[in-house]
């Protein structure tokens, strides 16, 4: 699973992103949400989301960036070469903001780096974000898809205090439009024509979640 291209949206500079319960947990939501805080990550069931290092960075952009097919799926603009050590790179760590969260994603059995997770175009009048992920190669196809965006949903609604967030990706990336939905997201729409990739325009489709929907009760509220 790749971006939320492979795995999906329109975030910040331009970027398509093709996207543990305990019982009695003060923090827990319901039965396969994830579970609160760990000391230093959001945990999941078997990733945890933390801050990005420079570290991640090299490993990052190889796998992500540099594959030129996935990347493209994945951006919304011409792909073009970048340095890893360039601080034009997408995974170099930026400071706080107030209008994305910007995780790297790592397997809990292991701490393997296991790709990243955004929350972008925060809104704090509206309440709402967009999601994207992106999974290395070595970690697509287990399902860790919708364990990450389960865990983007526990923070943007209960720390963040969002109500809706929405996946936008291409109608043919059904490993993240899979991932969205088993997290609790409904699809909303398609936009006709709206992408253009690898020399043609495709589909895009909205998955919407607002809060208070779960994996196992899907949202069927219309507005607000």
């Amino acid at each position: 699973m790749a971006w939320s291209a492979p795995c999906g949206g329109v975030p910040p500079a331009g970027l398509r992103y093709r996207l543990r319960y305990r019982a009695g947990d003060r923090n827990a939501v319901a039965p396969g949400e994830p579970v609160g805080y760990n000391a230093d990550m959001l945990s999941g069931e078997v990733i945890g989301l933390r801050a990005r290092l420079e570290s991640d960075v090299p490993v990052l952009h190889r796998e992500l960036y540099d594959d030129v097919e996935v990347r493209s799926r994945a951006d919304a603009r011409a792909w073009r070469p970048i340095p890893a050590g360039s601080p034009a790179s997408p995974f170099v760590p930026a400071d706080p903001s107030d209008h994305a969260a910007i995780f790297s994603v790592v397997q809990l059995a292991d701490d393997a780096l296991a790709g990243e997770a955004t929350l972008w175009a925060i809104d704090t009048h509206n309440r709402r974000a967009h999601v994207g992920i992106s999974l290395r190669p070595a970690f697509r196809g287990r399902g860790l898809g919708a364990d990450v965006v389960r865990v983007l949903c526990r923070y943007a609604f209960v720390t963040l205090g969002l109500h809706r967030l929405q996946v936008d990706t291409l109608a043919g990336n059904v490993a993240m439009i899979r991932a969205a939905q088993r997290a609790g997201f409904t699809l909303e729409g398609t936009l006709r024509g709206a992408a253009w990739v690898d020399g043609a325009f495709v589909d895009e489709v909205i998955l919407g979640r607002c809060a208070g929907a779960t994996p196992d009760r899907p949202d069927r509220r219309g507005g607000r």
